[in-house]
């Protein structure tokens, strides 16, 4: 496989699989999983960056776990649509990951989603700073898969 657009991932998939979701940060990796039906995102949990390969292993158990077909990661791009030293960094990210496991990866728009994550767990939770340093990056992989899977369904209608 390869990575792939967003719109191509539903032909690559087994019927019943769930998407992993990945918030790929400087210090950590949100992680979410959709259901098998691919409807609703759920953050799952939070790596610890330090190795790749500690940080694969982890990731590639997950998948084994979850029945996991394929993984949807967050794209920084900037705000005026240009691709900074993050976007670079997540697709090495990708191209790495395939090297291990051979599924398809697709690539979804993040702009805004570490911000809105924040103003959720301020605005609706009254969440403090430290609860939140452990919340935003899952709930913010949850909040990329829940985009790409809400934009997938939008085009089967």
């Amino acid at each position: 496989m390869a990575v792939v657009d967003l719109t191509e991932l539903p032909a690559l998939l087994p019927r019943h699989c769930a998407l992993m979701g990945l918030d790929l940060g400087e210090k950590t990796i949100g992680v979410a999983v959709s259901d098998v039906t691919r409807m609703v995102a759920t953050p799952l949990e939070l790596i610890r960056k330090t190795k790749f390969t500690a940080e694969a292993n982890r990731l590639l158990a997950l998948i084994d776990e979850r029945t996991i077909g394929g993984v949807v990661i967050g794209l920084p791009i900037n705000m005026d649509g240009t691709e900074g030293v993050r976007c670079q960094s997540n697709r090495a990210f990708a191209r790495n990951l395939l090297r291990l496991r051979d599924l398809p990866i697709a690539f979804w728009d993040e702009r805004m989603s570490t911000m809105a994550v924040n103003r959720f767990l301020i605005d609706e939770l009254d969440a403090s700073r430290a609860k939140r340093a452990g919340l935003v990056d899952q709930m913010a992989a949850g909040w990329i898969l829940q985009g790409a899977l809400d934009r997938l369904r939008s085009l089967e209608a």
